[in-house]
């Protein structure tokens, strides 16, 4: 299969649980930029993050999956799911790369996330390989944002696009809580994934907890 021009979006991220809020930036970065499609990549372990907290790797990944299973502009991918390890952005990148050399690359990423882009590991590289998209909240500084991304491109000449505002806030954390009250979720994740949810029983608070 040829890649030439293409050009896939890089949607990281834990997904604990998914939910519409990825899926509408998702879709906002895929007709902003004229994209041939977004690549869902699930975090293995995601080194910024408790790991012991997380949900396991397969049943995120099937949450994604069955979220994203409608849209024939999304993939999922098991890059950083499949490595050992810590999951670092710049190696998936630079893996993606290597597969795909033809293929132009945006990482779809938050302005919290950009402000604090030189603590992760190797920015350099990943900037170096890669458009930076990048989605604001309405609370988001945009002047330190504004500052942010002058520096990022002074220093490491790195190319960066701020999406257009299309972002619901809903946290995957807020998700978790309400399950855990036992309170509803409907409407900020697709059905199927609520469905999937609940057949698990993910994210109940057990008895030991009350």
């Amino acid at each position: 299969m040829s890649y030439q021009n293409k050009k896939t979006g890089i949607m990281g991220g834990t997904f604990d649980p998914i939910h519409y809020g990825h899926l509408i930036l998702a879709q906002t970065a895929l007709e902003a930029y004229d994209l041939d499609e977004i690549l869902f990549v699930p975090s293995g372990t995601p080194w910024l993050k408790d790991s012991t907290k997380v949900l396991s790797r397969n049943k995120r990944v099937s949450m994604t999956g069955i979220a994203i299973e409608d849209n024939p502009n999304f993939a999922l991918s098991t890059i950083e799911i499949d490595r050992e390890g810590n999951s670092y952005s710049y190696e998936t990148i630079e893996e993606l790369k290597k597969e795909q050399p033809d293929t132009e690359f945006f990482f779809i990423l938050g302005a919290d996330s950009l402000l604090e882009i030189e603590k992760w590991k190797h920015p350099d590289r990943l900037m170096a390989e890669c458009t930076l998209l990048v989605a604001v909240r309405d609370n988001c500084d945009r002047e330190g944002l504004k500052k942010q991304i002058s520096y990022l491109k002074e220093k490491y000449h790195a190319n960066i696009h701020i999406l257009p505002a299309k972002r619901i806030d809903i946290s995957s954390s807020d998700i978790r809580d309400l399950v855990a009250d036992g309170k509803s979720i409907r409407y900020m994740l697709p059905d199927q994934v609520i469905k999937f949810i609940e057949k698990n029983h993910l994210y109940e608070r057990s008895g030991d907890d009350e």
